[in-house]
């Protein structure tokens, strides 16, 4: 790996992130943002060995980037690291072109075994989501995992508690698109308010009950 773009909103993290990477791969130039902007910007501009990308960030998230990213340099590789666990967005994620997915909270040699398996041209993925990629089919998913990347992504800001204008002004989108969005994301999963969406959340571990 000569060079390597890491995105994460979070400075500390960065900081941990590139430390690993530095003793790992000492010669290679290592640039860092802190958005999803930032990240397809820099992904346009200049060529890259490898994006490492947090999923969620301010504004464009790093699922939406992922899915730019994708559309910019199909074979570029990206890592997608996450505080959520591998059932909840790993299959999502790598079904959007993602080479892998790693929980934050995997040991930092892990790291390094996900990007050298990447860089032969690999997928990073456990056997667990390994089965569950080969398995998958309407009948055995949740109602949620229906859901389009981007009604996902609403649905989890909703159940957290933001408006329809908060979540228009973050993602940069009308306020009648967020509305039929919502109404879709009501419909698929047989909801009606977004206290619904809430509990839903909380007890499908999307979100935390002190979110």
């Amino acid at each position: 790996m000569k060079r390597i773009i890491l995105a994460d909103d979070h400075s500390f993290i960065r900081l941990g992130l590139i430390q690993i990477l530095r003793d790992e791969y000492p010669n290679a130039e290592i640039t860092q943002v802190n958005d999803g902007e930032a990240l397809i910007k820099e992904v346009m501009l200049h060529d890259w060995d490898l994006v490492i990308s947090d999923l969620d960030m301010p504004g464009r998230s790093g699922l939406e980037a992922l899915e730019q990213i994708k559309l910019i340099k199909p074979n570029l590789p990206v890592l997608i690291l996450s505080i959520y666990a591998e059932d909840l967005y790993a299959v999502r994620v790598l079904k959007a072109g993602a080479s892998g997915y790693m929980n934050k909270n995997s040991a930092p040699e892990e790291l390094v075994t996900a990007i050298q398996r990447i860089s032969l041209g690999k997928k990073y993925i456990t056997s667990e989501i390994a089965e569950k990629l080969l398995s998958s089919n309407d009948d055995d998913r949740k109602p949620h995992e229906l859901l389009t990347n981007r009604e996902f992504e609403i649905f989890k800001l909703l159940a957290a508690g933001k408006t329809v204008t908060q979540i228009a002004e973050s993602l940069s989108l009308a306020l009648t698109t967020i509305s039929t969005y919502r109404s879709r994301i009501m419909e698929k999963l047989k909801l009606s308010t977004n206290s619904d969406l809430t509990r839903y959340a909380i007890a499908h571990h999307i979100i935390s009950d002190i979110e």
